[in-house]
């Protein structure tokens, strides 16, 4: 299984990246966990346009999502149109939200290029991977996620703030892309958003193989997104995502 970066900029795209998106990989069949602002672009980068096999997305906020307008106009007038939907796993409301931001009747809307799943809690098979989805704590319907085959696993917070559900979602994981938006203080609010600090608590209590810290919002100086991820007990290798990056956990 392999997982690039595509975009790891938090709430919107930095200078180095556009917003949300990681492609996880394996047989041959390429799933993206978020479609954020910027990331159609760059994804062309490392896959085809046309070779994304499934997409899940971890909530409606725009740096999360947003892509998926962009694709949809690739997928219906491209030059060998119309192609085949992609399954697309997201909160209940994503079609009409989505037609809204593109500017489209809510018939025939987007689902015309997507076949739309709502996501729950719970476990079901896209492709070659087990994907487990939970509730993440955010103001909004948000999950985070959990990829597994041959062995191997990669968890995403998707946005929370301090979660239960993260750690449990996480357990024993290779990888854990956690978000980390919020450089750490005394009064940090509550159900929004990590601190680097909080990132790796939850990760010392999943017991994860290694650490990565996403999200990055881009006034936020990036060494002390770090600093503050070595407060909170974590002992193992903890580094800042990076477009590109590749973590092949064969």
């Amino acid at each position: 299984m392999k997982v690039t970066i595509i975009g790891c900029s938090g709430s919107f795209p930095g200078p180095d990246s556009p917003a949300s998106c990681y492609l996880v990989e394996a047989e041959g069949f390429r799933l993206l966990l978020d479609f954020g602002s910027g990331s159609l672009g760059v994804l062309q980068r490392h896959i085809g346009l046309y070779d994304v096999d499934a997409i899940c997305l971890s909530h409606l906020h725009a740096d999360h999502c947003l892509d998926l307008c962009g694709y949809h106009v690739a997928r219906t007038y491209g030059p060998a149109a119309p192609y085949p939907r992609v399954p697309v796993y997201a909160p209940a409301d994503a079609p009409r939200r989505l037609a809204g931001a593109y500017g489209m009747p809510e018939e025939p809307g987007m689902e015309t290029a997507f076949d739309f799943t709502g996501l729950a809690p719970g476990t079901i098979e896209v492709g070659p991977f087990t994907l487990t989805s939970a509730l993440v704590n955010h103001p909004v319907e948000a999950y985070g996620f959990r990829v597994e085959h041959g062995g191997r696993s990669v968890a995403y917070s998707g946005d929370t703030g301090e979660c239960a559900e993260l750690v449990k979602l996480a357990a024993d994981a290779d990888l854990l892309l956690c978000e980390a938006s919020l450089l750490d203080r005394p009064d940090l609010p509550a159900g929004l958003h990590l601190s680097g600090r909080q990132a790796a608590e939850h990760a010392a209590k999943a017991g994860v193989g290694r650490l990565v810290l996403t999200h990055l919002v881009p006034w936020n100086p990036e060494t002390a997104v770090l600093d503050d991820a070595t407060k909170g007990g974590y002992t193992g290798p903890i580094e800042l995502a990076r477009s590109g990056a590749v973590h092949d956990l064969a």
